[in-house]
């Protein structure tokens, strides 16, 4: 990596809240064009957890169009907060837990770090559990013994000998590739890109095929007695389709900040987020409503209906191919940004490498299989769930950079652990006050969610709540870190730092 130290006066760049991986991107850096952000979200948008946030929408009473607009509105929605938080990044050149520090203090930072790098250690761990339990759909067809191994996990777990097996090889796998570093997964992302869309059209020929034309599978109705049934699961899966890049939406200065123009940044994600998240979701519709009318019951996750296909080599070529796709996705997505995160942390300590080591272990602690093994626990559990805390931080960033700060920083202040950011002994009190305030809101509705509390201990509108979980965080916690911080005054225009471009 280019040294960046000579961005800063030399005592500066010795400061321990400087690290090579932290530093500002220099301008010359600074060369990625509308395309590559719309190729950055083409690939990240064809994973598995995409096609199953489709289907999960499908097996939870949706019929096609209605699972498709929520999803496109989901993401449409979510597109404002990341070109928002995209544009400082931008212009600075500085990663998400830089940012932070404007807000949230030198030291505060680390609070939006850490909830960011616990949900991608969450994905992380769920994007290795895909891994792994395709590896197991291939092994068990070669080794049927896998299937009847005797058990090791208390019931509890909810977890099988044979796939934790397989689980572990391929978390195991992963770690590996953090060892060699982030450029020995090139070449899969290169295969990613030409595999996935392949195997999804293949997927959906034929669900096409064997579902008797699209008119059938099209035809499938929804499963909600009243308007009421309905609104009742579309505004939280509304959320859950937010919260699906809730965590993007906060770290993805960790990727404009090599833009080569706010432009490039704003339309890439405009012509690579919504549109591609719709059409695969398009294919997961599809093919999980195919289900229906081929097997008689829905299957909404694509490992399972894969391994009913009777073919072995064809289900094992899927199956490696999945492994190999959800790798490089892996690692591009869910190690990048906590990576750096848990880097913020302590930067002369922790560098890529122990910060990509730390996710592993974290993804494996949060049970990943628990989360995806049903529709009602991937959407109203995790993707709400998590959404709840993201949202806060978010509503606060935004504010603070847009409204108080008027999109002035002073970047090498953001560096300085006694400068102009260090608030009150590093931690911003009105940050974290907002944080609260915006967290607080959802927690009944969440515990109640999670069976932690009786439903009829929390009345009935303030557990309701939790269905607009990201949005009720995003405006309580935006509105009270206005209020809170109403006396900031913008700096002068003669004190403004000078930027590559505006």
């Amino acid at each position: 990596m280019q040294s960046h130290t000579k961005e800063f006066e030399a005592p500066l760049s010795s400061s321990v809240l400087y690290s090579e991986d932290l530093a500002p991107t220099p301008a010359s850096e600074r060369t990625w064009t509308t395309w590559n952000y719309a190729a950055l979200w083409i690939s990240m948008s064809l994973c598995i957890p995409t096609y199953m946030l489709a289907s999960s929408l499908i097996e939870g009473g949706m019929n096609w169009w209605q699972a498709i607009l929520t999803i496109f509105l989901g993401n449409t929605i979510v597109l404002i907060p990341m070109v928002l938080n995209g544009h400082a990044g931008a212009k600075y050149g500085i990663p998400f837990p830089v940012l932070a520090r404007a807000s949230f203090g030198t030291t505060g930072a680390n609070i939006p770090a850490l909830l960011r790098a616990i949900v991608a250690c969450g994905w992380f761990g769920i994007q290795t559990w895909i891994g792994g339990f395709a590896l197991y759909q291939m092994a068990r067809l070669w080794i049927p013994a896998l299937e009847t191994l005797p058990a090791v996990f208390p019931d509890s777990f909810g977890l099988q000998t044979g796939p934790a097996l397989c689980f572990l090889l391929f978390w195991l796998i992963n770690l590996y590739v953090i060892y060699l570093g982030v450029e020995s997964i090139k070449k899969l992302l290169i295969f990613k890109a030409f595999f996935l869309p392949v195997a999804a059209l293949a997927l959906l020929f034929w669900a096409i095929s064997a579902g008797n034309g699209l008119g059938p599978i099209l035809e499938q109705p929804a499963r909600f007695s009243t308007t009421a049934d309905f609104l009742t699961f579309f505004f939280p899966a509304l959320t859950g389709m937010v919260g699906f890049w809730a965590t993007l939406s906060l770290n993805i200065p960790d990727f404009t900040r090599y833009a080569k123009s706010q432009r490039a940044q704003i339309n890439g994600q405009i012509i690579g987020l919504p549109p591609s998240m719709t059409l695969f979701s398009f294919i997961g519709v599809v093919v999980t409503s195919a289900t229906t009318i081929i097997y008689g019951s829905t299957i909404w996750d694509p490992l399972v209906l894969a391994g009913k296909f009777d073919s072995k080599l064809l289900v094992s070529g899927a199956m490696i191919a999945v492994a190999i796709s959800t790798l490089a996705t892996n690692i591009a997505a869910n190690m990048v940004s906590p990576a750096n995160d848990f880097a913020n942390l302590a930067p002369t300590r922790i560098d890529f490498r122990k910060g990509g080591y730390i996710t592993g272990v974290i993804g494996i602690l949060i049970f990943p299989w628990k989360l995806i093994a049903d529709p009602s626990g991937y959407i109203f559990t995790w993707l709400v769930g998590y959404s709840s805390l993201l949202g806060p931080v978010g509503g606060i960033m935004i504010v603070d950079y847009f409204f108080v700060r008027k999109q002035q920083l002073i970047p090498s202040e953001l560096y300085n652990p006694s400068g102009l950011y260090r608030y009150r002994s590093g931690f911003n009190p009105a940050a974290l006050t907002a944080l609260f305030a915006g967290i607080l809101p959802n927690v009944p509705g969440f515990l109640t969610t999670v069976h932690l509390l009786p439903t009829e201990s929390v009345p009935a509108w303030i557990a309701q709540l939790y269905s607009y979980a990201w949005f009720v965080g995003f405006l309580v916690s935006g509105l009270v870190y206005r209020l809170l911080m109403r006396s900031y005054q913008p700096l002068p225009a003669n004190e403004r730092p000078k930027v590559a471009f505006d």
